[in-house]
């Protein structure tokens, strides 16, 4: 059984590493959304594996392209009956409901969407989208208060922050961390793993063998926590894995 030994940033692009007893280099993308992976011979020079993924980067690009819009929710119109995710659960919206102002309950396997009569589905995506962020805005802060002390880190804030490519990111010179409003529509335990990644990387930028060490001591099962993340369904817009700006 093989565990990925490396993580490298190669174009803008996270590449896992496993050395194995194998005479040649291999290079596959994986889905839904196109994680790359590098088998290599065991003695293989990071330079090595850096040039072949370099030299076949246009057809790792277009295979990712492939994956990446081949398994997405179909647009959501936000009308009755549609699925949609809270904290990696599936639910059944109903908008019949109106009232004099916005809402969103949970009822069963049910997910309310109660606005004013006559509010479109622009206005009750908002409703929605505003839930979504107050719920990720409540999960964080006991995240934070669990993992700055273990890692001995803080960030002065964090930000909810609709971001088209990343799950993810933080800004080192104002110890800020952004987190997608996607990650309410998650496993919280992927929402954790961000947290952590992001936290670390206050401490050191890039993939590097630092930063993977760092990872795997704090949390060692945190490739198994992204792969779930990046392997849950999708919404219409292109969200990827997280990458450093």
């Amino acid at each position: 059984m093989s565990t990925v030994n490396a993580y490298l940033t190669v174009a803008g692009l996270g590449v896992d590493v496993v050395y194995k007893n194998i005479k040649n280099l291999h290079i596959s993308v994986y889905p839904p959304v196109g994680r790359v992976r590098v088998a290599a011979p065991q003695r293989t020079t990071e330079d090595a594996i850096r040039l072949a993924v370099v030299q076949r980067l246009s057809w790792i690009k277009r295979k990712r392209e492939q994956l990446q819009n081949a398994d997405r929710q179909t647009e959501r119109r936000m009308v009755s009956g549609e699925t949609h995710f809270v904290w990696g659960q599936r639910y059944l919206l109903d908008v019949s409901k109106s009232s004099g102002a916005y809402g969103v309950e949970i009822k069963g396997n049910t997910l309310w969407v109660i606005t004013p009569s006559g509010t479109d589905a622009a206005g009750r995506f908002g409703a929605l989208d505003r839930w979504y962020r107050r719920e990720l805005k409540a999960a964080v802060p006991a995240l934070l208060e669990k993992w700055q002390p273990i890692l001995g880190v803080d960030a002065d804030k964090f930000v909810v922050r609709r971001m088209k490519t990343k799950w993810g990111t933080c800004v080192a010179t104002s110890r800020t961390i952004w987190l997608n409003p996607e990650l309410a529509k998650k496993e919280r335990r992927c929402l954790e793993y961000i947290v952590v990644h992001e936290l670390v990387h206050l401490l050191q930028r890039g993939h590097g063998e630092k930063f993977v060490a760092m990872m795997d001591h704090a949390l060692p099962d945190w490739r198994a926590r992204r792969d779930e993340l990046n392997e849950a369904p999708l919404g219409h817009e292109e969200w990827g894995e997280c990458e450093r700006p």
